[in-house]
């Protein structure tokens, strides 16, 4: 079994999860919401409550798009006992390096996990003009039969007091290439190369690596513990 590092669920919800998650899971279930439902669950006056108790004093401005997600994500990472799948260092260079993976998922499946990155072995700009950050992981679920939603979260250090995120949702990518013809997740950073890193570029390559992680995370080792910000603009085409 791999060590598992204390994931972003730990880190910012340990503190409400016993409190505040039971009543919104009986809420829910009184109103009859799909959990999955974004616009529903954010209509739960629990979750409305939830969400202005973490909302900072001074506001959030546009980034309460993303604390709203990131909510959404940790409750159904709790209501499904906290599933993590631990990604290797070579399960990483599979996952990064070839884009076949079988079987098909299971679309009828609800369940969402958090994937668990190698430490500091993938990158990406979560803002333009600003220092690349490391991703920790991934949540993923199925918004539906045919879309995945991830949340990445980059940018988890010691000595920082919080971290980044970055929600992509829809369909798999279809021929999705860089504009420079580099491979996908092929690094971008000075020297990355020769230290065995990754990059991801742009929403787009985030999406293709969560679905990949979906169809590949059942071979994988799961750890099941009982307890407004977007990428920089990406250079992708897609090949029709």
């Amino acid at each position: 079994m791999h060590a598992v590092r204390p994931t972003p669920f730990d880190l910012a919800f340990q503190e409400f999860a016993q409190s505040e998650f039971p009543g919104i899971r009986t809420a829910l279930e009184k109103a009859g919401v799909e959990p999955r439902d974004r616009d529903a669950f954010l209509m739960v006056r629990e979750v409305i409550s939830l969400i202005r108790e973490l909302r900072p004093d001074e506001g959030l401005g546009t980034g309460i798009d993303q604390l709203a997600a990131l909510v959404h994500h940790a409750y159904l990472f709790w209501d499904t006992e906290q599933a993590t799948v631990v990604v290797s260092s070579s399960d990483l260079e599979a996952l990064l390096q070839t884009s076949t993976f079988g079987p098909e998922v299971d679309r009828t499946r609800t369940g969402a996990f958090y994937a668990q990155m190698p430490l500091r072995r993938v990158w990406a700009r979560v803002v333009e003009g600003e220092p690349a950050e490391p991703l920790d992981g991934c949540f993923v679920h199925l918004a539906d039969r045919s879309s995945l939603r991830i949340l990445g979260v980059f940018g988890i250090y010691p000595d920082r007091a919080g971290f980044s995120v970055v929600e992509v949702s829809g369909p798999r990518p279809s021929k999705l290439l860089r504009e420079d013809g580099s491979p996908l997740f092929s690094p971008t950073l000075p020297g990355a190369d020769r230290a065995g890193l990754f990059s991801i570029e742009g929403g787009e390559e985030l999406l293709e690596l969560g679905w990949r992680i979906e169809l590949g995370s059942e071979s994988w080792e799961r750890a099941v513990k009982g307890t407004d910000r977007d990428l920089a603009p990406s250079s992708h085409r897609s090949d029709s």
